[in-house]
């Protein structure tokens, strides 16, 4: 078993700035690496923001908040996580972008560095064959927000070992997350439904049916789900969107998978979610979910 106490991140758009938050405030030490300094430097204050908010709710300890910080590092050279046990992949749905991130991950990380990949689309066993080390690597989806959400979906690779599952599950329970295992299969569970389901109400925007606050407030009147499908496409980004439908769509051919025309023109006008304060809906900040 690999003895975890350095987590590396790769990637701090959403997604990784999210996970980063759930390492740090579970104690372990954080390294986040991305070669864009601003976007680190973006995602320390909200990662500030963020914990402030959460002492203010009551949902964090205030002397809690300057020990998170202190756990939490950043890097835009990959050898800063040579260093780390484990490193969490959370970079664009590109295959090709993640084989040149392993690779280089190979050559810096030691032996004993676990790999897990963020992936809700591509297949685990792909993205494992170009890292090297596929006996020591595995899925690990978090879900958005990730730092509300508990949430993850683990996946062994064809080839990855008993033992580095074992590792990989048991550092996902002491982040104080709820691991559920799933094959190695296109979206797992949660973006199976999730992506044909607000393509859906994507087309239902297109097709004039309702605006988009009155198709979140429907579905979270009846639903009771804490956020709307075309809010949390606004958070996961319309960019990012495109590449999960072309990725999902492209595996299992579902009509509902297929991306709708409106996305793509959305983010020609640049209107890629919250991240660029709008998407289908508008933003006054680019403040983190929950700050």
């Amino acid at each position: 078993m690999t003895v975890i106490q350095t987590v590396g991140i790769a990637g701090c758009g959403t997604m990784g700035a999210g996970i980063a938050i759930v390492c740090a405030r579970a104690g372990f030490k954080t390294v986040v690496y991305d070669t864009r300094s601003e976007a680190l430097a973006q995602a320390r204050g909200q990662t500030e923001d963020f914990l402030k908010k959460s002492v203010e709710r009551g949902k964090l300890a205030p002397e809690k908040l300057q020990d998170i910080l202190g756990q939490w590092t950043s890097t835009t050279e990959i050898g800063g996580l040579a260093q780390c046990d484990i490193v969490i992949e959370a970079v664009h749905e590109d295959l090709k972008v993640k084989h040149d991130l392993f690779a280089r991950l190979h050559r810096v990380c030691p032996g004993h560095t676990l790999f897990a990949s963020n992936t809700s689309t591509i297949s685990i066993t792909e993205i494992a064959g170009g890292s090297g080390r596929d006996d020591r690597f595995v899925g690990m989806h978090f879900c958005l927000p990730a730092q509300l959400m508990k949430l993850v979906e683990m996946s062994p690779g064809l080839n990855t070992s008993d033992v580095s599952f074992q590792s990989a599950w048991a550092f996902c329970e002491a982040l104080g997350q709820r691991p559920v295992k799933t094959q190695d299969s296109p979206g797992f569970i949660l973006n199976y439904f999730l992506i044909p389901f607000n393509n859906d109400a994507i087309r239902l925007v297109e097709q004039g049916v309702a605006e988009p606050a009155e198709i979140d407030k429907a579905i979270k009147a009846a639903l009771g789900y804490p956020m709307g499908p075309l809010e949390l496409l606004d958070l996961i980004g319309l960019d990012t969107e495109l590449l999960l439908c072309e990725a999902m769509h492209g595996l299992t051919h579902e009509p509902r998978a297929a991306c709708p025309p409106l996305v793509k023109r959305m983010i020609a006008a640049g209107h890629l979610g919250r991240e660029s304060g709008r998407g289908f809906h508008r933003y006054g900040d680019t403040k983190m979910f929950g700050a």
